[in-house]
């Protein structure tokens, strides 16, 4: 075990044990070494202007995800590489490509955005592939320009990716020292009541858990870097699960997938897009690139959101949850881990370590749709999510559940009974049927929507579900984000 935390900066290795389990790297990088070109906007994640460039090693070869310097935990740089927008020009101050198309279009107007958008667009070139519109659009739908300059910033991007490119040069000297970083020692680093720890090995981080069974855990911190900034919560002892080997495996199988509870979103969604294509598009209106790359569909799972976007989806395929606690496991049905809000099942010092999700069958199709008031970026006022086992055109079996309409989410129950056995030729019988959505759920009216409305659209969802599976291809039900198989016919 080591008391410090270890990461590189402008070419040289940083090794701080002095600093506050709840410290951000946006307060390290302006208050404590003085680099003011990372901004505080929203510090909540949403705007981007924090955005810096977050590096490891994966498979051999180091990768850069953007991250919200805002929310993102100091600590949880360990092993890494950190590129800020001061870090990009050469040491003779010659502009990266990045920056330099950005001033040849004049994308730039009160430049307070500015550092975000390059740093978003930096993580993308780095990606060494011809960038279109739309891959443009998707990587900067977490940079919020106010003065709505969105023209030529995605002009700049496209001039500057619009062709294939060398990876940026990173001396062999980083490369050397980064992996020199890598080690599997357990991290702890402050006293017995207060504490950022980093343990590497489950059985490490059980041990500590039950000893500090008050502690909290923190896997991307989308969610707890909130606590911080937008709640002033003090948070004295915090153990990140990001260096835990056993919690990053992602194992695809015939039957199954089965996902650790720090795999990130960005890492899952290629697996989780297998399984259907309507996985792949609610993945990708996840929050944004740098939230994906951060937050993990444990920690998704594990706040007990009841406008979560990926557990409705997850309860519809039957997924299936480990826990552990000490040397124990246990395995229960992911819909019986919500109990009530705010609530699930866990006990002190348990904590969520993988999820198992079944593939569909070959009778089975499945539906997912995401309402929000904006199409990127944005909280769910409403999720539903629908598969359907069909056999000669009748469905035999249907698992229906939904986020924002009950305290958890939580399957339809009496709207599953009502549809199974329909025929999918009998399209008079379906609203009758869907009607029952309404023994299910008693939704509550907030910001996101009214009662009415959540209830209204719940059940057109119902609908629209039916009618792509019965393969209506004259009806169109899709404005964005088409499905690849179009609607399938089960007929």
């Amino acid at each position: 075990m080591r008391n410090s935390i270890r990461f590189i900066h402008r070419g040289v290795v940083v090794e701080l044990e002095d600093f506050a389990p709840y410290a951000t790297v946006l307060d390290f990088l302006r208050l404590r070494v003085g680099n003011m070109g990372s901004k505080e906007g929203c510090a909540e994640g949403d705007c981007g202007a924090c955005t810096v460039a977050v590096g490891e090693i994966r498979e051999g070869a180091l990768r850069f995800e953007p991250v919200n310097a805002c929310i993102h935990l100091l600590g949880m740089l360990d092993a890494k590489v950190l590129l800020t927008v001061d870090d990009l020009a050469s040491e003779n101050d010659v502009l990266h490509p990045v920056q330099s198309a950005m001033a040849t279009a004049h994308a730039s107007q009160c430049g307070f955005c500015t550092p975000g958008f390059v740093m978003s667009l930096y993580a993308l070139y780095t990606r060494d592939t011809a960038a279109d519109r739309s891959t443009i659009n998707d990587w900067l739908a977490g940079n919020l320009c106010r003065c709505t300059g969105y023209r030529p910033i995605v002009d700049a991007a496209l001039e500057v990716l619009s062709a294939s490119h060398n990876q940026p040069n990173i001396p062999d000297s980083v490369m050397s020292l980064l992996q020199d970083l890598q080690n599997e020692d357990d991290i702890f680093t402050g006293d017995e009541k207060k504490f950022f720890a980093s343990p590497s090995t489950t059985e490490s981080l059980s041990a500590l858990y039950e000893k500090h069974p008050d502690a909290t855990l923190v896997a991307g911190a989308t969610d707890v870097g909130l606590w911080i900034t937008k709640q002033l919560r003090h948070i004295p002892k915090i153990i990140y699960l990001g260096r835990v080997t056993e919690l990053k495996r992602l194992v695809e199988a015939d039957a199954e997938l089965e996902i650790g509870a720090s795999v990130t979103c960005t890492h899952a969604e290629t697996a989780l897009g297998h399984i259907d294509p309507d996985i792949a598009e609610i993945m990708r209106r996840y929050g944004s690139k740098q939230v994906r790359a951060c937050a993990t569909i444990g920690g998704n799972i594990a706040n007990g959101s009841p406008i979560g976007d990926s557990p409705p989806m997850l309860i519809v395929l039957g997924a299936r949850l480990t826990l552990q606690r000490g040397n124990n496991t246990r395995t229960i049905a992911l819909e019986d881990f919500f109990i009530d809000y705010g609530q699930q099942d866990l006990a002190p010092g348990e904590f969520v370590k993988s999820v198992t999700i079944p593939h569909l069958e070959h009778n089975q199709s499945f539906r997912a749709y995401k309402i929000s008031k904006r199409f990127d970026q944005d909280i769910s006022a409403l999720l539903g999510a629908f598969r359907f086992t069909i056999e000669n055109n009748v469905i035999v079996a249907a698992r229906i559940a939904f986020g924002g309409m009950a305290p958890t989410p939580r399957r339809a129950s009496t709207l599953e009974q009502s549809i199974t056995g329909l025929s999918l030729a009998d399209e008079k019988r379906w609203p009758p049927a869907i009607d029952a959505l309404e023994q299910d759920f008693k939704p509550i009216g907030d910001m996101r929507a009214s009662a009415e409305y959540r209830m209204q659209t719940a059940k057109a969802l119902a609908l629209k579900a039916l009618t792509e599976v019965a393969g209506k291809e004259s009806t169109q039900t899709r404005v964005r984000g088409h499905r690849e198989d179009k609607f399938e016919s089960a007929a």
